[in-house]
């Protein structure tokens, strides 16, 4: 027992553990613990203090998010009206469908779900899939519009299934007339990745939302665009809409009012039919365009819409470039429509209207004889005009010198940009020595006056500048064009010409049309009522090549013909250019019936139906038809659409800057002589023809003009 009650030698002492010990020890692991837990408590009390005061905002906005979505509605366009307040470009009710990429979970799968349901051919599905592909992950992409209401329910109720996809109702960029209006209008469309990387707006990836993307719809952005509208709907977790909260409605844009003449914008589309070619109406009083068409052209409503690869590669394949806005970018000769003008150079030189000079069927300078179309013996200043005598040109041109004549073209709005709300203006080239040597780094030669004196060489106009010339002859006065009927007009300078001057130039047209000039096909039938006018037909290709009238079409001559109306009081001008017509014959049938139908609307359209009838229905009508027969004979095998369609457009315009160029190319030679005779009916088919290279064309054989 005592071994076992002995301590052990260096070993520690047993505390005794009583209830005070006990005690103690309880009561301090209590306090650690309720200090730590009363710290707890204090923090969380503080956070949710915090989070119920201080961030009450931000989690109500949070909460609200989770049963509320609110979105952005696609504000109304403001209409594009014509003078008399008649819709151009207007909105109409649409249900549509987009798709947002960064949304979609299996793109395959929702594509191929979305062309069930609204019966979308192949090559629809393939131009979505690039488009998707294509797109930055916010920005919605168009699959279709103007669904009819069973197409826009059978996707809405498939919405949880389809995530990504987005239908809606809303509404759409319309234009009434189509094609007539395509290059003068232009059209919309999605703002493109550039563009709003630029201004980072939500509204420019709101599905449906689109900003004008070329010519008025583009100039006039900022007014046509509206404010959008806000919708707030309540929504169950998957996001199905459960009912609408509040909705605070878009403001349309403000409306655009133009000095074009709608009706007679349409049928002056209509009209040109088959051919290639543009045709400009102004009033002479006021400076107003009424008239501004080029056709071929492309239906605005497809490209707003998004247009498909099978219509892009038939409007890029033709060779008549419906792309391309003739009035303001297509670059002609002017030819022999310049005479008049010339005339009024001549006069301001000193020239009297009584000189006379013997045309012989040509003219002899230096050592060189240039020709004239035809022999016509004795001529003075109006004879020169009427029966368009390229010898009494040679003269006095050489004579005054180019120089002079070229100043008077820029009085008269040649080679000049005018103040317009456009996009883009080509504004060609009134050629005189000095130019020749900056450019070209070449003395001016003989042959230089003797081509520019009938409007061939190196002079290159478009054919606003040829109404808006016409214009200036017709009254006298420096007559500005506008666009727009809010635009501010100012008091025209008047030339320093006398009125008996003026007048004998107005006459000498005159006879051009009603005497015995060369376009006596041009006659108004309307009684009391007298059109002047100048014919022009200006050469592609020299003799070598073609003669002008017949073979393949792009070796044909250009047809012009300018004119205004009543000749003894003017009120109306234009001008007319009809793209490888064969001649002026091409194109004077066409302005005495556009001149018809804005004095009679009535005898216009009897004029018109039967040609159309012959043609195969209005140019709408004639658009659809060619889209249908090119879809089935391409297949799939087509061009895609660049990603972006300016794209299409920057390309038609550099190809418009290249053909300009190789215009000037031909300048350097002596422009051969045309005898424009009846013009040939199949030339108003619409045939096609292989192309020269510019270096296929052999120089001039003879020397001399055209022939009115």
């Amino acid at each position: 027992m005592g071994l076992f009650r002995r301590r052990r030698i260096g070993a520690k002492p047993r505390e005794l553990v009583s209830q005070t010990t006990l005690d103690n020890a309880f009561d301090r692991r209590t306090f650690v613990i309720g200090a730590g837990m009363g710290g707890i408590g204090t923090i969380l009390a503080a956070r949710m203090a915090y989070i119920g005061i201080a961030e009450n905002e931000r989690w109500v906005l949070e909460s609200e998010s989770n049963r509320v979505n609110l979105s952005l509605i696609p504000p109304r366009r403001g209409w594009i009206l014509d003078r008399n307040g008649a819709p151009l470009a207007s909105n109409r009710a649409d249900f549509r469908v987009d798709v947002i990429p960064d949304r979609i979970s299996d793109k395959g799968a929702t594509i191929t779900e979305l062309a069930k349901i609204l019966d979308l051919s192949s090559n629809n599905v393939a131009d979505i899939t690039k488009r998707i592909d294509e797109a930055r992950g916010f920005q919605p992409i168009e699959v279709a519009t103007g669904l009819d209401y069973d197409q826009f329910a059978a996707i809405s109720v498939r919405l949880p299934d389809l995530p990504g996809v987005v239908p809606q109702r809303g509404f759409s960029r319309f234009y009434p007339t189509g094609p007539s209006v395509g290059h003068l209008i232009g059209y919309v469309g999605p703002a493109s990745a550039e563009e709003y990387e630029e201004r980072p707006d939500p509204i420019l990836i709101t599905p449906g939302y689109k900003i004008g993307k070329d010519a008025l719809e583009s100039q006039f952005e900022d007014e046509l665009q509206g404010e959008p509208g806000a919708r707030r709907v309540e929504v169950t977790a998957s996001g199905r809409i459960v009912r609408d909260l509040e909705t605070r409605e878009d403001k349309q844009g403000a409306p655009v009012r133009l000095t074009i003449d709608g009706p007679l914008q349409d049928y002056a589309a209509r009209r040109i039919g088959l051919e290639s070619g543009s045709c400009v109406v102004m009033d002479c009083e006021s400076g107003d365009i009424l008239c501004m068409s080029s056709m071929p052209s492309f239906d605005p409503n497809s490209f707003s819409a998004g247009i498909g690869r099978v219509e892009y590669s038939m409007l890029r394949d033709d060779e008549r470039v419906p792309l391309r806005n003739k009035v303001l970018s297509g670059l002609y000769p002017p030819g022999s429509t310049v005479k008049p003008m010339h005339c009024m150079a001549f006069l301001d030189a000193g020239i009297k209207p009584e000189e006379t000079i013997i045309c012989g069927g040509g003219r002899r300078i230096g050592n060189r004889f240039f020709n004239c179309w035809s022999n016509h013996g004795q001529v003075d200043m109006a004879k020169a005009i009427y029966q368009s005598c390229d010898s009494y040109f040679y003269h006095f041109a050489q004579q005054i010198g180019f120089e002079k004549v070229a100043e008077w073209a820029h009085k008269m709005g040649l080679g000049e940009e005018f103040d317009l709300p456009v996009t883009s203006q080509f504004y060609g080239t009134v050629p005189e020595p000095s130019w020749k040597q900056r450019k070209y780094d070449q003395a001016w030669q003989p042959y230089d006056t003797v081509n520019a004196s009938i409007g061939q060489g190196y002079y290159l106009v478009n054919p606003l500048q040829l109404a808006v010339m016409t214009s200036r002859l017709a009254t006298g006065y420096k007559v500005v064009p506008h666009l727009r009927m809010d635009d501010p007009r100012t008091e025209f300078e008047h030339f320093d010409f006398s009125a008996d001057e003026i007048d004998y130039v107005r006459k000498a047209m005159s006879d051009v049309v009603n005497g015995p000039g060369t376009a006596g096909r041009a006659r108004l039938p309307i009684e009391g009522v007298q059109m002047a006018g100048k014919t022009g037909t200006a050469q592609v290709v020299s003799l070598s090549i073609s003669n002008g009238k017949t073979g393949p079409w792009k070796y044909r001559d250009h047809g012009l013909f300018v004119f205004f109306a009543p000749f003894d009081k003017p009120k109306y001008a234009g001008a007319v250019v009809i793209e490888h017509g064969g001649g002026s014959g091409s194109a004077y049938p066409i302005a005495r019936d556009v001149m018809t139908f804005l004095l009679d609307p009535v005898k216009g359209m009897e004029a018109l139906r039967p040609l159309e009838e012959q043609w195969g229905g209005n140019a709408q009508q004639r658009l659809d038809a060619k889209y249908r027969a090119y879809a089935a004979a391409a297949g799939e095998v087509v061009q895609p659409v660049p990603q972006r369609t300016e794209q299409i457009f920057d390309q038609v315009e550099a190809e418009a800057r290249l053909a300009q160029r190789q215009s000037e190319a031909m300048a350097a030679e002596a422009v051969s002589s045309r005898n424009e005779g009846s013009r040939p009916p199949s030339s108003s088919a619409s045939t096609s023809a292989p192309t020269s290279p510019p270096s296929a064309r052999a120089p001039a054989a003879t020397q001399g003009g055209t022939s009115e």
